[in-house]
């Protein structure tokens, strides 16, 4: 991952001051997700190998509709997977520059998991609320794919299992992130002015190129979401 140009002090501590909420998740609301699909994914999936993927997408709403996400081993080799995705649905609600998004998740624990929060549309615009894998059990990643940063995030507070809450602000000039109300990273890029992309929430399983895919004793792996929302800043005149 890339690290942060400037030696410049991160901006002060602080979880960001209060605006409107605009975006709570229902993950049960077929207005809000698109169950299963995602054109993150070649052809808007099941499958994904080039990422170091086994999932196959399934629009089993058991997957994913009640905020925890599973996998499942299938007979092939591959993993049924839940992913919810607000890119094409009724509401098709995007995310903007400014946007504060706050999420509490229980962490996996089983080898091979592969939970993310991030956002996408047209090829691209890529910001990771966070990625995690338990054989890095107290790591969590950061990424701008938008404008080439990130960050590996180490504390004892990350753990397999462990609850976190995570806060990210999708700034002009600079993505900063926090876990647990401590500011932890600010990229100094930012997203630009014109940003704005779709969510992604899902549980994707690993392939074994870049971290260790299942044992052969794991059948099924979950982590949880119990709260996202979107907040935005209310326009002053």
């Amino acid at each position: 991952m890339h690290e942060p140009v400037s030696d410049e002090p991160l901006p002060a501590s602080g979880i960001p001051p209060a605006t409107d909420v605009v975006f709570t998740a229902d993950f049960a609301s077929t207005r809000q997700w698109v169950v299963g699909r995602s054109w993150a994914y070649p052809d808007g999936g099941p499958v994904n190998p080039g990422d170091d993927k086994l999932d196959h997408l399934v629009e089993d709403g058991t997957y994913c509709r009640t905020g925890v996400f599973r996998a499942t081993r299938r007979r092939d080799g591959r993993w049924n997977t839940g992913l919810l995705t607000t890119e094409g649905s009724e509401e098709e609600f995007a995310v903007r520059a400014g946007d504060v998004l706050e999420a509490r998740v229980r962490l996996p624990r089983e080898i091979g998991a592969w939970p993310a929060i991030w956002t996408w549309r047209d090829g691209g615009q890529e910001i990771d609320v966070f990625e995690y894998h338990p054989d890095n059990a107290d790591l969590l990643e950061f990424s701008n794919h938008v404008r080439g940063s990130g960050h590996y995030y180490t504390d004892e507070s990350v753990s397999p299992g462990a609850w976190v809450d995570l806060c990210v602000e999708f700034g002009v000039r600079s993505v900063v992130w926090w876990v647990n109300g401590t500011q932890v990273f600010a990229d100094r890029r930012g997203v630009g002015r014109a940003w704005h992309a779709y969510l992604i929430v899902n549980l994707s399983v690993c392939a074994g190129r870049y971290h260790p895919s299942p044992t052969r004793g794991t059948s099924a792996m979950s982590y949880e979401v119990e709260s996202l929302v979107v907040r935005r800043a209310v326009p002053t005149h």
